[in-house]
């Protein structure tokens, strides 16, 4: 399986070559490399004290942004509209929840603080975005990602709450489809997306879909305004 080592140029081996999900080790973690990494449908996952990894998986997980799965119980819990839903209010806070969250089956948290530092710059320059649900003024969950074109690439989320993550989830979605977002990318299945009616789109097809969105204007800067 070739796994590429990047160096200090501002490049990526095709995301085709990876095998496995694997594409690339080493380079940073700079706001100008994390870009040209989600712009191919790269990005990067590893753990404290690992080299930076990135990732292309085949097949991809998407959301779709409109008509999510809600099953009977969440939508009757929805309506009853228990959290405060805001985007772009607490990035920092919402990004640090996530890394602490403890997840079944997952030693320690590939949230590193180089991660940390390198996202939190992605939001000061306005491509990394969060959704936050708040109960009585604290914060019981949300998620968050980065946005180029019309496309959402969700990183992670966390709740404290019943139901707290999806409903910023939803919210978001519907946030997204109202601007022309059509879909999310969510990177791997998991119990919740599948949950929620995301599909599993092969590599080359994802790429494709990718590019076509990525001709749209990057909604660039704070979507604090979004919900008002």
């Amino acid at each position: 399986m070739p796994v590429y080592r990047l160096r200090r140029e501002l490049i990526f081996p095709d995301p085709e070559e990876a095998e496995g999900g694997l594409l690339a080790v080493g380079g940073d973690l700079q706001p100008q490399r994390l870009l040209l990494a989600y712009a191919n449908g790269i990005f990067p996952w590893y753990g404290e004290g690992d080299p930076i990894l990135w990732h292309s998986p085949d097949p991809r997980c998407v959301l779709p942004t409109k008509g999510m799965h809600v099953g009977r119980s969440l939508r009757r819990f929805i309506r009853q509209s228990p959290y405060q839903i805001t985007i772009d209010r607490d990035f920092s806070s919402v990004i640090r929840a996530c890394q602490g969250v403890e997840r079944p089956g997952q030693d320690g948290t590939w949230i590193t603080q180089e991660m940390l530092a390198a996202y939190d710059e992605l939001h000061r320059l306005g491509f990394a975005h969060s959704v936050e649900a708040f109960a009585s003024g604290a914060l019981v969950g949300g998620v968050y990602g980065v946005s180029l074109g019309r496309v959402f690439f969700g990183e992670s989320m966390f709740s404290r709450a019943d139901y707290a993550s999806r409903a910023a989830l939803l919210t978001l979605g519907d946030a997204l489809s109202a601007r022309g977002f059509s879909w999310m990318d969510a990177q791997v299945m998991t119990d919740t997306t599948r949950s929620l009616g995301a599909q599993e789109w092969p590599r080359r097809k994802f790429l494709d879909m990718l590019e076509v969105e990525l001709n749209h204007e990057t909604l660039r800067g704070s979507w604090s305004t979004w919900l008002t």
